[in-house]
């Protein structure tokens, strides 16, 4: 059995970096039948809030990437303290006592030398009085015992990884004011769910070798790793800056459609174009781990706007009944509407300024080289309503009277019928039309 997890912190909303990692978590566990677990990593109790886990929420079941179950790791402190129990058992946990002031002078003093800044194990020489006297003094923290060695994984993206872990600092695992820290509930999480296959950013890969050996010292399997590469701004700036500007939440509030998110974030990075599907199951399809990169990969929010275009031109009348209805468009027209408004929006919300203007009529535009043909062809506009043929005999009548044509004829009839230089074919349009605004 398949058995993945996304793992965010409830400290804020999900971003598109976010939603690339539960994304690919999520397919895996889909293309074969297995199980997608939301973990909740709420250990940071300052910063943890239950607005940011209901939001993460929200938006998955938005996204369609319903979950199996969901863990907190709040409910499992019991758990950590009793697997650090029995790592300090092994020998493979030891307190420290350094100040975040002293931990920093060491490494200036290493950077210095030209040595890497590894911390030097100074706990490890403490006797037992000098531990005594210090924990009168302040509160240790308790450090992992990495074993010096190379770990090495197959990764299901990057392809033969070894860490060299005498080049790491034997990591910190519980702070002094007892917070368990996500090196460590992750490990102890992932070897208790069973999970098999976990996908995250190339920002993890040497945390992985630690969670490796940690969850081997606790009687575990490491499960496969991959680890995708990380997004930038359209230009290869860094994102972080504006990610909360790219929350899944703000992107839906402009009207960004999930399949247009979903569509990108399963490609984007990979040797696959991008194309729309509008199923999960299509996206599951034709996902393969093995065609993503390593190289860091732009991410730019215009590229989701032809794709939301794209599935909401395509979406049936039914899907939209209701959002149409809403805008107050009578019965007997909202399917004809929806037929000739769809093919001119982005975002369903464009749908109401098209409504509008059916129903009020819209502001003309009118050249003043135009403005006499315009007066000429409005005392030759019959009243509403109007019929398919309407507009065909107006400007057939408009050309006979003027002896304009072409261009010349048909612009400035439907700047001033609409105010806009483009949409919907005009003989589609006109018997949507209540009103005519500029007869004069």
């Amino acid at each position: 059995m398949t058995v993945t997890r996304f793992a965010p912190s409830p400290t804020g909303y999900i971003h598109v970096g976010n939603l690339r990692t539960a994304l690919m978590n999520y397919l895996i566990a889909r293309k074969t039948g297995g199980k997608f677990i939301l973990r909740l990593d709420d250990t940071d109790r300052e910063r943890s809030k239950q607005e940011y886990a209901d939001g993460i929420k929200q938006d998955l079941d938005w996204l369609g990437l319903h979950w199996d179950r969901v863990e907190r790791q709040s409910d499992r402190l019991d758990r950590y303290a009793a697997v650090a129990e029995d790592l300090r058992g092994k020998g493979v946990f030891y307190e420290c006592f350094e100040t975040p002031t002293e931990l920093d002078l060491k490494r200036k003093k290493l950077l210095n030398m030209g040595k890497p800044p590894v911390y030097d194990r100074a706990a490890l020489k403490l006797s037992d009085d000098d531990r005594a006297r210090l924990r009168a003094e302040r509160e240790g923290y308790w450090r992992f015992l990495l074993d010096q060695k190379r770990t090495e994984w197959e990764d299901g993206i990057l392809g033969a990884v070894s860490i060299d872990t005498a080049s790491v600092s034997d990591p910190v695992l519980i702070r002094a004011d007892g917070q368990v820290l996500y090196t460590f509930a992750s490990s102890v999480d992932d070897v208790d769910m069973g999970i098999t296959h976990i996908v995250r950013g190339a920002d993890h890969v040497t945390n992985t070798a630690t969670q490796v050996q940690i969850m081997q010292a606790i009687g575990g399997t490491p499960p496969a790793f991959a680890h995708h590469s990380l997004l930038t701004g359209p230009q290869g700036e860094g994102l972080s800056k504006r990610l909360g500007t790219l929350s899944l939440r703000d992107l839906r509030a402009q009207g960004v459609a999930k399949e247009a998110l979903l569509s990108l974030m399963a490609r984007l990075g990979s040797s696959q174009p991008v194309e729309l599907k509008m199923s999960l199951d299509e996206i599951a399809e034709g996902f393969e781990l093995s065609q993503f990169g390593a190289a860091p990969t732009k991410f730019d929010a215009e590229d989701l706007w032809p794709l939301t275009r794209a599935r909401n031109q395509a979406l049936p009348f039914e899907a939209v009944r209701d959002r149409i209805a809403a805008l107050g468009v009578p019965a007997d027209k909202a399917e004809r509407f929806w037929a000739v408004a769809s093919k001119n929006i982005t975002r369903l919300d464009d749908l109401g300024p098209w409504w509008d203007l059916c129903r009020d009529g819209a502001d003309p535009v009118v050249a003043p080289e135009d403005a006499e043909f315009v007066a000429q062809a409005m005392a030759l506009l019959p009243e509403p309503p109007f019929t398919e043929a309407t507009w065909a005999e107006w400007t057939g009548a408009v050309k006979e009277r003027t002896g304009r044509k072409g261009k010349g004829l048909f612009m400035p009839l439907r700047l001033a019928l609409t105010g806009q230089a483009q949409g919907p074919e005009m003989a589609e349009l006109m018997p949507l039309m209540s009103k005519v605004r500029g007869r004069g």
